[in-house]
């Protein structure tokens, strides 16, 4: 057995054993930064006010052309997830990331499986209506860039809560 004499009469007095400590400090470290971090984006959503569906008009069934309904909840373990019904189809995709900037925007970070990216999106709550104002690809790419439309300049439209 190795035997460090510095350590002498301390917790790791061979290196297995010392090894196998910080091992397992590491898989608590790692454990409970991750149960924090879900901890903070729930809170981080909740408080914001993200939390519920919402659409631009609730009395009308969703569609693929204007009317999602988008979801948000957060799961009994802790995760943020995002759903869009489309009326014909639906996904459901977690919320990897939430920040607020100094001006109030949420900026939320969503991982889609289904189109094998990430996309980062502002979204700014005023008045009760939550409106896009910016939506961009992991590369980059916007869709909606200054509360606009990049594809025709019109402006995103309000959504209002349909809970």
């Amino acid at each position: 057995m190795l035997h460090f004499g510095i350590l002498r009469g301390g917790a790791c007095q061979d290196m297995t054993g010392c090894l196998s400590r910080w091992i397992a400090a590491a898989l608590l470290w790692v454990a409970l930064a991750s149960a924090a971090r879900a901890e903070t984006l729930a809170a981080t959503v909740e408080q914001w006010g993200l939390l519920g569906s919402w659409a631009v008009d609730c009395a009308v069934r969703p569609d693929r052309d204007k009317r999602a309904l988008l979801t948000y909840e957060i799961r009994k373990d802790g995760r943020v997830m995002y759903g869009r019904n489309f009326g014909d189809a639906r996904d459901e995709s977690e919320v990897v990331s939430a920040t607020v900037n100094a001006e109030g925007l949420l900026n939320v970070m969503v991982f889609f499986p289904s189109l094998h990216q990430t996309r980062e999106f502002g979204l700014l709550l005023k008045d009760g209506s939550l409106r896009a104002i910016y939506n961009r690809s992991e590369r980059g790419e916007y869709t909606i860039r200054d509360g606009k439309y990049v594809a025709t300049g019109a402006p995103t439209p309000a959504q209002q809560r349909c809970d």
